[in-house]
């Protein structure tokens, strides 16, 4: 049996589930096991999306509620593989994806629990000159080409995303997946559900690796390369670590948050189409959001 399974979530997307499952079915070395989680689409993508699936001989999911969690648990509860990977639905595995996955993972010690690969950008747009250079990982980007363990040898930066990540089957069952009350949904940018079940898969006393010989290439769509959208990713970034932090206790960081942004609130009015002064603007957005998810939730 193939100790790899892999899990493409997706929703209304049809044309980039396409692209991920023709490079799957490319694969050296025999295609992975391929479950696609088709994430409460509306017609007629959903159709689209039944037809991609079933020419690719993918197992196909139906969830009825969107949300990117209740998906990635969904394929995750379907997994009969040791190895579960999950690939976004705008990201193309690398010819060797499979075989170089399926070879890391066996090298790992019985105490790794997951593995991060490559996640390259497939530039849609061109990245404008105003972006911060500092903010690029926002984008899902990680082009580190080393080998290494989370907390010991990464660089910063470097770390496991969901675009090109794998877990231990068993292991992400018993933390109990993707918490579902984070992570995407529609326009909630929500995110972190990632981190969090590292976290807790961590906590078991579990290892965490990454390797950058494990590529994707991921799309970067061009309606993502506006100030408006990195504002607003910002905006939830900092909603997403509020709640995070709820979970945790964590709360006394709000008057932080709320003192930064009261020197910060005039920016808040600045256009969001403007890319001036974008960095510190982003800086006040991430506050708002984090004194959002503190004060209220999401």
């Amino acid at each position: 049996m193939d100790p790899l399974a892999v899990v493409v979530c997706t929703h209304a997307r049809p044309e980039y589930l396409a692209a991920c499952l023709a490079g799957l079915a490319a694969q050296q070395g025999g295609t992975p096991t391929v479950l696609v989680v088709d994430s409460a689409s509306p017609p007629p993508a959903e159709d689209r999306i039944a037809q991609i699936a079933a020419w690719h001989g993918a197992s196909l999911i139906r969830a009825d509620q969107a949300g990117l969690s209740l998906a990635r648990n969904l394929g995750l509860e379907a997994s009969g593989a040791t190895w579960t990977a999950f690939l976004d639905d705008d990201s193309v595995p690398e010819p060797g994806w499979a075989d170089r996955l399926r070879a890391a993972v066996a090298s790992l010690p019985d105490d790794a629990a997951a593995l991060g690969g490559r996640i390259l950008p497939k530039w849609e747009a061109p990245l404008p000159s105003w972006w911060p250079a500092s903010l690029r990982g926002v984008l899902t980007i990680v082009e580190w080409e080393g080998q290494g363990e989370e907390g010991e040898n990464l660089p910063d930066g470097v770390a496991v995303y969901g675009a090109n990540m794998a877990f231990r089957t068993e292991a992400l069952r018993g933390v109990g997946g993707f918490p579902e009350d984070l992570g995407r949904v529609g326009n909630r940018l929500l995110s972190g559900e990632e981190v969090e079940a590292l976290d807790r898969l961590r906590d078991q006393g579990m290892r965490v690796f990454y390797d950058g010989r494990v590529t994707v290439r991921h799309s970067i769509q061009g309606n993502r390369l506006r100030p408006d959208w990195l504002l607003s990713r910002m905006h939830w970034q900092g909603a997403t670590d509020a709640l995070r932090d709820r979970r945790h206790g964590l709360a006394r960081r709000a008057p932080g948050a709320a003192a930064r942004l009261a020197l910060q609130a005039p920016l808040l009015f600045w256009p969001t189409s403007s890319p001036g002064l974008l960095r510190a603007r982003c800086g006040a957005a991430y506050n708002l959001g984090y004194l959002r998810g503190a004060l209220q939730g999401a």
